[in-house]
């Protein structure tokens, strides 16, 4: 039988595990940095802004607007953007007022928009500099302008979407999507620290690949723990892709998370 004082025990130890499990989101946060990329950021600044209400899920466009030329409402993707903004100012500018001064002060554009049912709002005084400097990179790289200049990596490219990486390590592998019971409760993308401290070479980056696995973290401590107790793996390729097409997703990858995009010119 239990005496007062072995309750009160119980009781403090089912407070003490209920405050740390409501509690471990934060202080894991907390401890080991959870990372979240600019483009992540972005796509999360265009959902709070109802950017994909007008430009369709993901921006992949095809949301109707009569009376427009086009009969709907363009989207980020498949270089789209490149009918409409000429450089990055413009993009800015799009995002800011509306549309680019060019445009703005022609009166047959003016005339176009007039007619049109949905037309582009203005968020300057809505967005601050850190959420619209986000909110251009995601465009940026959602955007098809910047690709790959090597052939290999080229093909790794549509590799990645034949396979569909892009779908468990987000778009243009900008990572956060979730992942029970992992390390840090998400799947990682192929930008910044968190991709570097998981693939520190090439050897690593293949491995990832071909095995869906890499010994130093499956392996031995508190790795192995996290790496069993995770919900989504990374998969094995090795049975289904070849290692040419395996290097040549490696390059793509590589491109990735080299960030060269991040400040190429659009034009």
């Amino acid at each position: 039988m239990f005496t007062r004082f072995d309750s009160s025990r119980v009781l403090i130890l089912v407070a003490v595990i209920e405050t740390g499990y409501l509690l471990f989101p934060v202080l894991r946060n907390f401890a080991l940095g959870t990372e979240e990329s600019a483009p992540a950021r972005g796509r999360r600044v265009a959902m709070s802004l109802g950017c994909f209400n007008c430009h369709g899920p993901e921006g992949r466009g095809n949301v109707p607007n009569r009376g427009s030329q086009l009969d709907t409402v363009p989207g980020f993707t498949e270089q789209t953007l490149m009918m409409f903004v000429k450089n990055e100012a413009e993009l800015r500018e799009y995002i800011l007022d509306g549309a680019p001064r060019r445009r703005r002060d022609d009166p047959a554009y003016q005339e176009k928009m007039a007619a049109q049912a949905l037309r582009m709002p203005a968020f300057r005084g809505w967005i601050g500099d850190a959420d619209l400097n986000a909110l251009v990179a995601y465009l940026r790289l959602v955007s098809g302008f910047l690709r790959p200049k090597s052939e290999l990596a080229v093909r790794g490219e549509e590799l990645a979407n034949t396979l569909g990486c892009f779908a468990c390590h987000g778009e243009l592998g900008m990572g956060g999507r979730a992942n029970p019971g992992s390390l840090k409760g998400y799947i990682p993308g192929f930008l910044g620290a968190d991709f570097r401290e998981l693939v520190r070479n090439d050897d690593e980056l293949l491995a990832w690949l071909r095995d869906g696995a890499l010994t130093r973290i499956s392996e031995h401590g508190l790795g192995q723990v996290f790496f069993n107790r995770q919900r989504i793996r990374m998969p094995a390729y090795r049975s289904f892709v070849s290692d040419s097409d395996l290097q040549a997703l490696a390059a793509y990858v590589r491109w990735l998370a080299g960030g060269s995009w991040a400040d190429a010119p659009l034009v």
